[in-house]
């Protein structure tokens, strides 16, 4: 059980920093296709940071407690801190680095959930997977 708490940890901290570089994404984005990608980042940011609270509360249904504060995820994440001065590829360049790693990190987090035969975890995860693997397609299109 330790693994899963550990790797839903790492999670929530990825998912929480990736939803704040969409965000950034979101409000910084400028150009010809500004109201596109505008809308884009900001139904990519609203899914992510739609996850934080189901992670954390499945960290507590393991009877542990959920990470929290921006310290602790800055030491839990391997995201890095996006450039807000990017051109709208840029953006979708880095968000697609960013929701691979997410994509990794639920990979991880799912493994654990199976061996600790957590089902109902190992459901969502299931689901955040396809969804960012939807973003990512969605990310690749734009950057092609």
């Amino acid at each position: 059980m330790k693994e899963l708490i550990n790797a839903l940890g790492k999670l929530l901290a990825d998912v929480y920093a990736m939803s704040l570089k969409a965000q950034g994404a979101h409000w910084n984005v400028e150009g010809d296709d500004f109201h596109q990608f505008h809308d884009f980042f900001g139904d990519i940011y609203e899914d992510v940071y739609g996850s934080v609270d189901p992670i954390a509360e499945n960290i507590r249904k393991c009877r542990a407690y959920a990470p929290a504060g921006l310290s602790v995820y800055a030491k839990l994440t391997t995201i890095k801190d996006g450039m807000p001065e990017s051109d709208a590829e840029r953006l979708c360049e880095d968000l697609l680095s960013a929701n691979d790693r997410v994509i990794n990190a639920i990979g991880v987090a799912f493994k654990a959930a199976v061996a600790a035969d957590e089902q109902g975890i190992a459901n969502f995860l299931s689901e955040r997977d396809d969804m960012h693997k939807k973003w990512r397609w969605q990310l690749e299109a734009t950057t092609a």
